[in-house]
């Protein structure tokens, strides 16, 4: 299997210490099986991997590795609930998750790939696994793509100053495995923030808004409303201030042009409010997830029961989207990187653009703020396009006689 031209400058690198920031379908784990076959060619090595959930490094990288390493004839022993693999020379290659980081105390590492460094706990290198390599003086290798300013970045920062270390940066189409004409599709979906970040591997500055690619671009009064019109209403339950965000689609457009805003009330009363507001027309309700466990009424209905008696078209996920990836499906709907306007909010609608325009994260960190009170029309709102205009998951398919073809081994 061989590396791209990118990868072998990485695998070549005599540092230490090596930081790797790097665009989506890089090939970072396919460059991290590699490296920890590098180092577990010589006798007697413990190599580690660590990812971010133990789901990831079973399910990403155990069938690729041990496929790599039957194809050398290395393989002395399997271990699948341990995730170990044991070599004829008497190296060990162990797979194991961040999420239980404490457990690895104790241990001496020869070498440590950890993968996606940018979501884990900053603590899993300084205090446990660093000190894991101070006898054996083993190495490292940091991949993954950028998430914000956070320790990843500091890390990739420092390592262009400190000796025994080394930064390597590199974008998805350096990377090769993905096809010029889904970069260019990703940028008419993706707002530009998120696709520098996901793509050319930036590191973007989350201070701000929440809803940062919205603008006054983005206020359009309500085209007039036909009796044929569907409505697509995004609901949040929350008794204090339940939140209802009223849409129109025009194919892949949506237009907000009224909204709801309720002080201590029911799911009875948002429902009676919309009927006497907009009648018996077609209405599309696409609410929080929770509502189909919670029981808010006195005969024990949940929500989504009582929008469904309401005689409203409820579309009822199994769980909510990731916070960040429904904040990313609400940026790129207000202007893509490519400049596209697909969401425009109607100057009345107040409470949708209080949120659009002081909704926060926490500070120093990616979790939303929510004690202004502006985050429930925004989840409202985050609901309707997320089901509405799901992210795409892009084809990516790798190039032409790319060498994951023959190996079965796919780039991430």
């Amino acid at each position: 299997m061989k590396l791209t031209p990118p990868q072998q400058i990485i695998s070549d690198d005599p540092a230490r210490f090596r930081v790797v920031v790097a665009g989506r379908r890089f090939g970072k784990t396919f460059l991290a099986i590699n490296e920890l076959a590098k180092f577990a060619r010589y006798p007697n090595q413990k190599c580690l991997y660590i990812a971010t959930t133990y789901r990831q490094a079973k399910g990403v990288i155990w069938e690729d590795l041990l496929q790599l390493l039957h194809e050398k004839n290395w393989v002395k022993k399997v271990n699948i609930s341990d995730l170990t693999v044991t070599l004829v020379n008497n190296s060990t290659i162990c797979l194991r998750s961040s999420e239980n980081s404490p457990a690895l105390r104790g241990t001496k590492w020869n070498f440590i790939s950890l993968d996606e460094y940018a979501s884990m706990d900053s603590n899993t290198w300084t205090s446990i696994l660093r000190p894991t390599l101070s006898d054996t003086e083993g190495h490292a290798l940091f991949i993954g793509t950028p998430f914000g300013r956070n320790h990843f970045w500091e890390l990739y920062n420092n390592a262009s100053v400190l000796g025994d270390w080394s930064s390597h940066q590199f974008t998805t189409e350096q990377g090769g495995n993905v096809a010029p004409e889904e970069i260019e599709a990703s940028k008419r979906d993706l707002d530009e923030r998120t696709f520098n970040q996901e793509f050319n591997a930036t590191f973007e500055d989350n201070k701000g808004t929440i809803a940062y690619a919205y603008d006054k671009d983005n206020l359009r009064p309500a085209p007039q409303l036909s009796p044929s019109n569907a409505l697509h209403i995004g609901m949040d339950f929350n008794t204090d201030n339940f939140a209802a965000c009223v849409m129109l689609q025009n194919r892949d457009t949506l237009h907000v042009i009224d909204e709801f805003m309720l002080q201590n009330s029911s799911t009875h009363d948002m429902c009676k409010e919309i009927q006497q507001r907009y009648g018996k027309r077609m209405i599309f309700v696409y609410p929080d997830a929770s509502g189909n466990q919670r029981k808010t009424s006195a005969n024990g209905m949940t929500d989504h029961l009582i929008l469904h008696n309401a005689g409203f078209k409820v579309r009822n996920p199994k769980s909510n989207p990731a916070v960040k990836d429904a904040i990313t499906a609400v940026n790129s709907r207000l202007r893509s990187t490519t400049g596209e306007i697909k969401l425009y909010i109607d100057p009345n609608c107040r409470h949708t653009i209080d949120c659009l325009t002081k909704y926060t994260y926490k500070e120093g960190t990616r979790i939303p703020d929510k004690t202004g009170a502006y985050d429930g029309m925004f989840d409202a709102l985050k609901y309707a396009v997320w089901q509405l205009f799901p992210l795409q998951q892009a084809r990516f398919d790798t190039m032409p006689g790319n060498r994951f073809r023959s190996t079965g081994v796919r780039p991430r």
